[in-house]
């Protein structure tokens, strides 16, 4: 569990990597650990090895890892080398790692060189860490997290009319808003569709948090979207999938697309720009097609204390939570749209 544990560390800073934890024993004692930090830096392995004050004692020792051993060259070397070089004779890990390269590979070498090497532990805890990167190499899809806030007698929204201020119509608590800033923290991705950006103006990044602004993505099938909105500021990375001709520069692109577009061609875009995770903000309308098509992984559903009486009737889905969670005034169910001990 300590691999986990220090895996989870690197937590939004790995982009398409997954996140790795590494622990080395000796004779039941912790002498190395480590984990992979950010996209581009060393591996947990090398993090863990260069840890080992005496490296004599590596022999004798166990690496213990969530993830298979990486056994290519890629922008570090391949780990499973390095294992082999220092002569350490037994690993244990959670998980092969899909991506073609390794994908059993890394494993593989190790045996053939004499490492003794056990696979499987704790292999559905290790799934559910790395469930964004292997969602993203199996399906060819980011993982999809929907998250929406509904009051205690069902509704998303008040009705917007027009004229009517720009701006949330708050349901939920300031820890529940501070918690969805972390959430943003940790994905590849915020989404939201063209309503939203409308009548909410929203940012969409991470002021009441700290670490890597994600990705911000919505869609503006044809040109609606008003040019002052503050996800156009040009402050962090922006994506707009629209139907008419691209007019934003800088750090905001248009991804020009078909008018018939589905939520399927949206995904193998976001597969297509190296977006491994997206949190799905809304609205209604844009909840309600992941719902519909299928192609969401997990939901976060907030009820808040208050009543509209009447608004935009929030999305509904089938099915028990797996988590009930309570704080303050707001209360937190999650789903999740795949079965982990499959894996």
């Amino acid at each position: 569990m300590r691999c986990f544990e220090l895996a989870r560390k690197g937590l939004g800073l790995t982009r398409t990597n997954p996140l790795v934890g590494s622990v080395i024993v000796h004779h039941d004692r912790i002498i190395g650990e480590g984990y992979h930090h950010e996209f581009g830096g060393p591996h947990a392995e090398v993090n863990a090895i260069r840890a080992v004050k005496d490296q004599s004692l590596l022999p004798e020792s166990t690496l213990y890892c969530n993830l298979e051993p990486c056994a290519h060259q890629g922008k570090t070397p391949p780990c499973s080398l390095l294992i082999m070089q220092k002569k350490i004779r037994r690993v244990v890990i959670s998980n092969l790692d899909p991506f073609p390269s390794v994908n059993g590979l890394g494993i593989r070498l190790m045996e053939e060189a004499g490492v003794e090497v056990h696979r499987g532990c704790l292999a559905e805890e290790g799934y559910r860490l790395n469930r964004r990167f292997f969602h993203f190499h199996e399906k060819k899809r980011p993982y999809v997290i929907m998250k929406w806030a509904k009051t205690q007698d069902g509704y998303l929204d008040l009705v917007r009319e027009p004229g009517d201020p720009v701006g949330t119509n708050w349901i939920t608590d300031d820890v529940s808003r501070t918690l969805v800033h972390k959430w943003r923290s940790e994905e590849s991705a915020i989404m939201v569709g063209t309503n939203t950006v409308i009548t909410d103006n929203p940012s969409l990044n991470i002021r009441r948090w700290t670490g890597d602004q994600p990705v911000r993505i919505t869609l503006d099938r044809n040109g609606r979207l008003p040019g002052d909105a503050n996800i156009l500021d040009g402050s962090q990375e922006t994506l707009v999938f629209t139907g008419v001709q691209g007019k934003y520069s800088g750090r905001t692109r248009s991804i020009h697309v078909d008018p018939s577009y589905d939520l399927e061609d949206l995904m193998e875009g976001l597969f297509d720009q190296q977006i491994m995770s997206v949190l799905v903000e809304g609205g209604a309308e844009l909840l309600n097609s992941f719902i519909k098509s299928g192609l969401w992984d997990e939901a976060r559903v907030f009820t808040g204390k208050v009543s509209f009486s009447q608004g935009v009737i929030a999305p509904f889905l089938w099915g028990d939570p797996v988590e009930k969670l309570g704080f303050n005034e707001t209360s937190l169910e999650i789903f999740l749209n795949y079965n982990p001990a499959v894996h």
